[in-house]
């Protein structure tokens, strides 16, 4: 999501919206990434009993107008093997979408892996998948090796963008799942998810599941 809120903070890392993610695969040769703006079917002004968590920096997460499953699209675990968002349901599931090209995805990566150590040992996981192409995913697997505890999941078909109901709007997003396996809500662009913002939030979603 592009517009900005209240509680944004200035020179915060924003969503590489449509526009800029197309010019990037052409400079790339990503032409399959496309981010398409599709946010008709989420409230941000939505009354939910996340809504009042939204401050800080999580001030641009929104939350659902319709309860909705993950996708079933499936991308590759640490082994190449096969999974699914499904796969991980009985746990708070934070799956952030993200690519080695995606500069506001690097700069939050290492609050995303403060965030998994924060929960290490708790029903909460934190699934980062990586979106690059086939032949960047070495790159991006080194990548995440520097932010342990977080593991590399990979999507080489470039589809669970398009999957989610609506479409990621941007790069990076964030979409957390309750342990039901249905979406609380997400927010586009980069945030620190190692802040007590984030941990409010989760402890929210963690204590409602």
């Amino acid at each position: 999501m592009s517009e900005k809120s209240g509680g944004e903070a200035k020179g915060e890392p924003k969503a590489i919206p449509l526009k800029w993610a197309l010019r990037g695969a052409a400079v790339l040769g990503v032409a399959g990434i496309v981010y398409i703006i599709a946010q008709a079917s989420i409230n941000p002004q939505r009354e939910t009993n996340l809504k009042s968590l939204s401050t800080g920096e999580m001030a641009k997460f929104v939350t659902p107008v319709e309860a909705a499953p993950a996708p079933v699209n499936s991308f590759q675990d640490p082994t190449g093997a096969p999974k699914r968002i499904a796969d991980f349901r009985g746990k708070v599931t934070v799956v952030n979408l993200w690519a080695t090209w995606c500069g506001p995805c690097v700069i939050e990566m290492p609050t995303l892996a403060k965030l998994a150590a924060e929960y290490q040992g708790k029903p909460v996981e934190i699934v980062a998948i990586s979106v690059d192409r086939p032949d960047d995913a070495d790159k991006a697997r080194a990548f995440i090796a520097k932010h342990a505890p977080l593991a590399f999941y990979h999507d080489p078909k470039m589809a669970l963008p398009f999957a989610f109901k609506p479409t990621a709007s941007g790069m990076p997003t964030t979409i957390i799942y309750g342990a039901d396996g249905v979406e609380r809500g997400r927010l586009a662009g980069g945030a620190d998810w190692g802040g007590k913002d984030a941990k409010a939030l989760i402890d929210k979603v963690l204590a409602e599941s």
